[in-house]
């Protein structure tokens, strides 16, 4: 008998252990006159010589978060940057890590329709509302109003063009409106705009560290949310351009300018769009040593008008600045709270 047992209970055990140019949308230089933890990923293999896919298969849920619309972030030590940069003057690199706690990070971008609310609720008033103006791409204009508009190009990025009567509520163009964009992410937002609105909501922006942490949904060194392809089984993760830029835009995930904020999920923290569709402002400088009264601000996650020819900035380590007063129509934000 003890030998049948003894033979039972190794049988169990066995069976249990088997550039776009986004940086330099800033007012103070606008007008030209010239021409200017866990590894929580799927990987598979397909016969001894297979690669490895890092993409998640299933994206099975999460338990239900305990805030409305925010997932839960785990803190500890995390990696952030890298030591592969892509844009050295970006300061991508060193990779190093930082410590973290845990977080609660909104899983869409901050909607025209949430904004709204918003600005109702405060009679708020954007600061490209009081300056009149924000920046355009080139495509969201006519060809005689680009010709109108020569002189108000961005120097070292002429597909930008700095447009009076654009605002939030007109984010294509003075006479345009948020008919059917109400899910699409607010655009034309300062970074002081997203203070305004993350404090009237009970929260702030996150740290790019805590962004960036959750961008990368618990991998290490990965370079999108889901892993390293591009285009997992051959599909569209994430909202940026396709085709010849700054001309001939595919549109081929479906999109040639936003994209509602709950289109894209992208890892296992239930964070859509993390990377694409819009630049997201972090509350850090991006020097941190600038006293200035309208200093740089970090953005990250790279646009609907990112192109690896150009702007290979959709990736977790990547990272861009702006002033803060800046805006344009590929600028958004969402929102952090302390856990």
């Amino acid at each position: 008998m003890k030998t049948i047992a003894l033979l039972i209970w190794i049988i169990l055990f066995h069976t249990a252990s088997s550039d776009c140019g986004c940086q330099k949308l800033d007012r103070k230089a606008t007008t030209n006159k010239e021409s200017l933890p866990e590894q929580v990923c799927q990987q598979r293999t397909r016969g001894a010589n297979s690669h490895y896919r890092d993409y998640y298969g299933e994206m099975e849920p999460q338990v239900e978060p305990e805030i409305t619309d925010m997932s839960l972030i785990p803190g500890g030590t995390v990696y952030m940057g890298t030591d592969n940069p892509h844009f050295p003057a970006d300061r991508e690199s060193p990779e190093r890590q930082v410590r973290l706690k845990d977080f609660y990070l909104d899983k869409f971008e901050v909607s025209n329709d949430a904004f709204a609310k918003f600005v109702i609720a405060t009679n708020y008033t954007t600061e490209a509302e009081r300056f009149g103006d924000s920046f355009l791409f080139k495509t969201l204009l006519s060809p005689i109003e680009q010709r109108n508009l020569e002189d108000f190009r961005v120097a070292s990025a002429v597909w930008w063009y700095k447009v009076s009567g654009v605002s939030w509520k007109h984010p294509n163009g003075a006479d345009s409106n948020l008919h059917n964009l109400g899910r699409h992410p607010v655009v034309h937002v300062s970074w002081r705009d997203a203070v305004a609105y993350c404090t009237w909501a009970g929260k702030r922006l996150p740290s790019e560290a805590e962004w960036e942490a959750a961008c990368r949904g618990g991998k290490e060194r990965k370079l999108f949310p889901w892993g390293n392809k591009l285009m997992p089984r051959n599909e569209h993760w994430l909202n940026i351009w396709q085709g010849d830029f700054p001309d001939g835009n595919l549109a081929e995930d479906g999109f040639e300018y936003t994209c509602p904020v709950d289109v894209f999920r992208q890892n296992v923290y239930d964070l859509h769009n993390m990377v694409g569709n819009v630049w997201e402002w972090t509350a850090d400088l991006w020097d941190a040593t600038d006293v200035s009264e309208n200093a740089n601000r970090v953005k990250k996650g790279g646009s609907f008008l990112c192109h690896k020819s150009y702007c290979y900035r959709y990736r977790c380590a990547a990272r861009s600045q702006n002033t803060e007063d800046s805006s344009a129509g590929n600028l958004g934000f969402r929102c952090a709270k302390n856990a």
